[in-house]
């Protein structure tokens, strides 16, 4: 089989809150999470194929994730369970912006234990785009599996789009985080930043800045800085656009960077588009805010995707 878009990287449960009881007790909500599976889940609903490369615990978490792969048509081919390590859990507080901040149960948890060989070869070979995140490097087994999947990837002239998904809680300091997420972009064609991870990676401030230093330091093609209300910097074959942000009033902002990097890569999948000469980026970064902006009207990612 072929598919448009193959992940690799974390798949974990979100806790997303959801009031209080009658007794004063938090109430939280179980959903599917992980920033590649959220990519998925929008190519999919768009009607991409798409596959996940990555490791749950063989518990009642990792069998609802691999239910919701199924359910949102992704193939779980590459899905492995892990009987010595949990699935990764994350419990997600939401301010009065729909800004969220993450408490995470992954230390030892089996998406940092996949192994390279768990890496499903013929997925990658058949795949015209590879994504990947930085989070896949918070461990050295994840590290080496990263880092071979990327090698099949590159081999097989597969796209590499790149969402570096900085968490300080994930990271022993912000210093390695820049190091390892600066190092990946070697491997990248398309890469989408926050404001916040493009500082990180340039060492300065200014959107407009980073695009420019990012773009001459490495070989990437295109990369997209999104500000959150702020809109979207990008450049693209030297240059450089800008494009404001969807109007909304956010209830939960879960995954939506998520969903708008998934809505862009779709977007230049469906025309059949090539990095060498873009036909209409603006449309592609104009439809990905537009998508991601709705869904920030829901709580969840996955299941706050304006697509039917």
């Amino acid at each position: 089989m072929k598919f448009d878009i193959t992940a690799l990287g974390e798949i974990l449960i979100d806790f997303i809150p959801d009031g209080v009881d009658e007794f004063g007790s938090s109430r939280f909500l179980k959903k599917a999470g992980g920033a590649p599976v959220n990519l998925l889940a929008v190519a999919s609903k768009i009607g991409l194929e798409t596959a996940f490369i990555g490791k749950v615990g063989n518990d009642m978490f990792g069998d609802f994730l691999k239910e919701t792969l199924i359910e949102n048509k992704i193939c779980a081919d590459g899905l492995v369970f892990d009987d010595e390590h949990n699935t990764t859990l994350a419990f997600v507080e939401l301010d009065e912006n729909g800004d969220r901040n993450f408490s995470f149960y992954r230390k030892l948890n089996a998406d940092t234990f996949l192994d390279k060989k768990d890496i499903n070869e013929q997925i990658i070979t058949s795949s015209k785009v590879f994504h990947f995140g930085s989070l896949s490097f918070t461990s050295d087994i994840c590290t080496k599996a990263s880092n071979y999947a990327l090698e099949i990837a590159k081999k097989s002239n597969c796209i590499i789009s790149y969402d570096p998904n900085y968490r300080d809680k994930l990271w022993n300091s912000q210093e390695d985080a820049a190091k390892v997420m600066r190092e990946n972009l070697k491997f990248a064609d398309i890469v989408k930043l926050s404001k916040e991870e493009a500082e990180m990676i340039s060492g300065i401030k200014g959107k407009k800045e980073n695009l420019l230093k990012i773009s001459k330091d490495f070989d990437v093609k295109i990369i997209l800085i999104t500000d959150a209300a702020n809109g979207v910097e990008f450049i693209c074959n030297g240059e450089i656009g800008f494009l404001p942000s969807f109007k909304v009033k956010p209830v939960d902002t879960t995954g939506a960077g998520d969903i708008f990097f998934g809505t862009f890569l779709s977007e230049f999948l469906k025309e059949n588009d090539n990095l060498e000469n873009i036909k209409s980026i603006e449309r592609y970064v104009e439809k990905a805010i537009e998508i991601s902006g709705k869904s920030t009207l829901k709580k969840g990612a996955i299941s706050s995707i304006p697509i039917k």
